[in-house]
């Protein structure tokens, strides 16, 4: 694994993104919990510690940090997660690079502001709660099967020309129940032909 400053500003560069958020520093655990299973949940990531938002290095004094990090992990995130830790000399400052991996069992939940366990999800740059049918898709363990019928086809009909419709959308455009149109959705996600995404705070359905 690459160290050291080039390294670090390399990343810095980047910006914050749906794999990189920096932390000036840690003072929540079960803050910073929500943004290792935000990562867990999608395609994994790392936490600059010691690093602003503006990309300004301010460094790390300790292994507070880390320590938050881990209890974060551990002890918030359910079920609990594995994070790795790299220490960066970076222009005679400390950063943590803290390496979450994708969840082996999803979703993995967090508390929110009012201590309730949701799914949290990363877009963009931000941590965002997932939706209920979300959650079903990361919580797959069995393939599921389907027939592709009528209402089916004309979703997929639909997509391959608009590229996405919300989940209330999909219940309009097969004529049916939001409740069925939610188990076509993920059993559709599980054969590999639709993903969701978010668009302006909402669930959207598009084709892969």
């Amino acid at each position: 694994m690459r160290r050291g400053a080039a390294y670090i500003d390399e990343l810095i560069a980047q910006g914050e993104h749906v794999t990189q958020d920096f932390k000036y520093q840690i003072t929540d655990a079960r803050k910073i919990a929500r943004s290792v299973a935000a990562f867990a949940n999608h395609a994994g990531g790392r936490l600059l510690v010691g690093v602003k938002d503006n990309g300004t290095v301010a460094g790390v004094s300790g292994d507070e940090e880390v320590y938050m990090i881990e209890e974060a992990a551990q002890v918030y995130c359910r079920p609990a997660q594995h994070v790795d830790f790299v220490s960066h000399n970076v222009h005679g400052r400390v950063v943590v690079e803290a390496i979450i991996g994708i969840a082996a069992n999803g979703p993995v939940m967090a508390p929110d502001e009012h201590g309730n366990y949701v799914a949290y999800y990363r877009v963009a740059d931000e941590n965002v709660v997932a939706s209920r049918v979300h959650e079903r898709v990361m919580a797959l363990r069995e393939p599921v099967t389907i027939t592709i019928g009528a209402p089916e086809r004309h979703l997929l009909d639909y997509l391959s020309t608009h590229g996405a419709v919300t989940l209330n959308g999909v219940a309009r455009l097969a004529h049916v129940s939001r409740a069925a149109a939610d188990d076509m959705v993920v059993a559709l996600c599980e054969m590999g032909v639709v993903a969701l995404d978010y668009h302006d705070g909402d669930c959207v359905v598009r084709s892969v």
